[in-house]
């Protein structure tokens, strides 16, 4: 009782942070500064207090001076008995001093431990709860580095897995990404003429395919004294990406021609249409008609046979008689919704002493003969010239064919002679054309080549026609169709005829000319330039660039004679104007071009142990002193084709071709064109005279412009 009395007795004052005892000084102030804060903390709102209008409330008395007055008392009262009830033999001297050590040996504990640890409870904290504080931020910390680890181990150990895969390990790449580089050994070279070979897209990669007639022999075993032809002839289908068989039709004859790209018009269908679709497209080709597939026709010297371009499933086929040309699609003439065809035979009687030529329509559904032959009696004879469909401006149809000569025959009266009835149901047969009509003279064949009569090439002039192979594409087609023609004479002269009335825009002499020439774009006048192969003396050839516009010569080189007869080709780049390839020995130079011996008529000796070595040249119009050598070899080339990729903007050059390591062996060969430019030779032919350019381009500055080289199609 006297100890509580003493302590109500004390004035009120703080208890010191460091001495834990009461200053009167420090309370005073600090009193005045509590109260200031309590009369603006606790200052009612509204005149009411949190308890009542009438008192304070608990909570008042709790925030308030006599509240905390109150609450350290009791404090202070239960401390001094828990201390009283540990030691009660010592007096109260002895239990304040230590209580002051104890103050004092945890506050420097505290401060080690928060030196050390990176902080602590503070100075005002708890003892008590201080060294359980630290031992908990201890243990969160430990778990939290822990966590962290676990996190970050895995997703580092995935993030250098995923930069191993993407930068140490090739990605494999898809067939199309890859440059299509391959070689194919198919059947057997020979049989009497060029081996057949047509482009399209037959399997849906947006890559044009390649379809060669094969010769093989047969594995079935005959009895001894029996003559039985032991070959097979058939029709294969290669993907151009890879090299793969896509599929294989076996046929009855040797192929010497295919085509493809005709494909049923998506209109309604009915009767025979129906299952003439159902064959090319499927079950719901039939009704739907709107997934077009292609259709191929492969032409043999008597017989005529339709393929699915996608499966090489036979259609149709048909035997109409020797079939001496290649098939021309025209309009739809028996009503059946299906474009149909016509293609010129030899009529059944022909003796020695006749020069007839017959036309037969085909219908595009089933191959059934539309009438009877139409035969034309032609007044020269010569070499096949088409037949060709040409549209004029008009729009009037007439078709171009001639032995020697070129003749025009009104679609419309073939249709006439062959069925005996007038084409009242097709209204573009009724079309006439006044230009083309005035120069009938009384015959029912319109004389082409006036001023020719020998007469070896005729060709549409359009850039890029070398490439399509007379496919059934319309859009070439009807651009082919409405173009002028360049026409070959004798192998002697080269014109140009124009389309509207067929006059002779142009003629210029010319030499023995090899092979058909290649339009392409040398010069950006929009008019289809021509690459000419020509025999300028034994054993040494000429390849010259033909201005289409004029006939004057734009570019020319003379070249080792490679003992070959393929004509050349042009693809078009990005730019507009064209590449143009072509076959050819090496480059003939002042040095070791004898001119005596060839004034003489008398061929530059050759080794005859030594193959003869041919080169595939390219020449790009932007640098026509210089020419890339893409590949040699000493095959002998037999046929030749170039095919567009547009999804890598590359081209392909194809060739079949005999190997003489292996004689009777037929090579189907595909090497990309911008690969090869990477590897290519250069070969300069001199300095520009045309274009006075005193500065020799350097070899870095052309391989840069070789290499950027992308394509597009014609």
């Amino acid at each position: 009782m006297a100890a509580a009395l003493s302590r109500a007795l004390k004035l009120p004052g703080k208890k010191s942070s460091e001495l834990g005892e009461y200053d009167p000084l420090t309370q005073a102030d600090s009193e005045d500064e509590s109260e200031e804060d309590d009369l603006v903390l606790n200052y009612p709102r509204n005149g009411l207090g949190r308890g009542s209008c009438l008192g304070a409330g608990a909570s008042d008395l709790r925030t308030g001076r006599a509240g905390r007055l109150v609450e350290d008392d009791d404090e202070v009262e239960e401390d001094e008995e828990e201390w009283r009830e540990q030691y009660p033999s010592k007096n109260r001297q002895e239990r304040e001093e230590l209580k002051t050590r104890q103050y004092w040996s945890q506050r420097e504990g505290s401060r080690d431990v928060g030196s050390d640890g990176g902080g602590g409870t503070g100075s005002t904290g708890s003892s008590g709860l201080g060294s359980g504080t630290d031992l908990e931020e201890k243990a969160a910390r430990l778990r939290g580095t822990v966590r962290t680890a676990f996190f970050l181990v895995p997703l580092c150990c995935a993030v250098l897995l995923v930069l191993l895969c993407a930068f140490l390990l090739p990605c494999k790449q898809s067939e199309l990404d890859k440059s299509p580089q391959w070689e194919r050994e198919l059947g057997e070279a020979g049989g009497g003429f060029f081996p057949s070979l047509a482009l399209w897209d037959v399997d849906g990669d947006a890559v044009e395919d390649v379809l060669v007639g094969v010769t093989q022999q047969t594995n079935e075993s005959q009895p001894a004294g029996f003559q039985v032809n032991s070959k097979e002839y058939s029709v294969v289908a290669i993907s151009a990406a890879s090299g793969k068989q896509l599929w294989k039709t076996v046929v009855k004859e040797p192929v010497k021609s295919i085509q493809c790209g005709h494909q049923p018009q998506p209109r309604p269908v009915r009767g025979g249409t129906r299952a003439f679709l159902e064959g090319s497209l499927g079950p719901e080709g039939g009704s739907a008609a709107h997934s077009q597939k292609p259709l191929c026709l492969v032409i043999g010297s008597s017989h005529l046979m339709a393929v699915s371009g996608t499966t090489g499933k036979e259609l149709w086929s048909a035997s109409p008689g020797k079939i001496v040309s290649q098939a021309v699609l025209i309009l739809d003439l028996d009503g059946d919704e299906v474009p149909d065809f016509l293609i010129a035979t030899l009529p059944v009687d022909q003796v020695s002493s006749s020069f007839g030529l017959s036309l037969l329509l085909l219908s595009g559904v089933l191959g059934n003969q539309i009438g009877h032959s139409v035969t034309f009696n032609l007044t020269a004879r010569g070499k096949l010239i088409g037949p060709d469909l040409h549209v004029t401006g008009l729009g009037a149809y007439y078709i171009l064919f001639g032995l020697g000569t070129v003749e025009a025959a009104s679609l419309k009266d073939i249709y006439i002679q062959a069925t005996g009835r007038a084409p009242t149901k097709i209204g573009a047969l009724k079309v006439k054309d006044p230009s083309w009509e005035k120069l009938r003279k009384n015959s029912s064949l319109i004389h082409i080549s006036s001023s020719c009569e020998q007469v070896e090439f005729l060709l549409p002039l359009v850039a890029g026609l070398c490439n399509n192979h007379n496919n059934f594409d319309l859009v070439s087609n009807l651009n082919s169709s409405r173009s002028d023609w360049a026409l070959v004479c004798g192998s002697s002269k080269l014109s140009v005829l124009r389309e509207s009335d067929t006059h002779t825009e142009w003629t210029a002499d010319s030499t023995d000319v090899h092979g058909r020439p290649a339009p392409g774009q040398f010069n950006e006048d929009g008019v289809p330039d021509l690459l000419v192969q020509q025999s300028v003396a034994p054993g040494v050839r000429k390849v010259q660039v033909i201005d289409g516009a004029n006939g004057r010569g734009l570019w020319e080189a003379e070249f080792v004679c490679p003992q070959l007869d393929l004509e050349g080709s042009s693809m078009a780049t990005s730019t507009g104007i064209s590449v143009f390839l072509f076959w050819a020995g090496e480059l003939q130079t002042l040095k070791n071009l004898t001119k005596a011996p060839v004034s003489q008529g008398v061929a530059p000796t050759v080794d005859p142990a030594s193959p003869v070595l041919r080169r595939l040249y390219l020449l790009h119009p932007a640098y026509p002193t210089i020419l890339m050598e893409l590949t040699t070899t000493t095959d002998t080339l037999l046929s030749a084709a170039v095919s567009y990729q547009e999804q890598q903007k590359d081209a392909s050059y194809i060739t079949v071709s005999a190997r003489p390591a292996k004689p009777g062996v037929q090579v189907l060969r595909s090497q990309s064109l911008r690969a090869s430019i990477a590897g290519a030779n250069t070969v300069r032919l001199g300095e520009d005279k045309q274009s006075g350019a005193s500065v020799r381009p350097g070899a870095f500055e052309i391989n840069k412009f070789f290499r950027n080289l992308s394509f597009r199609q014609q």
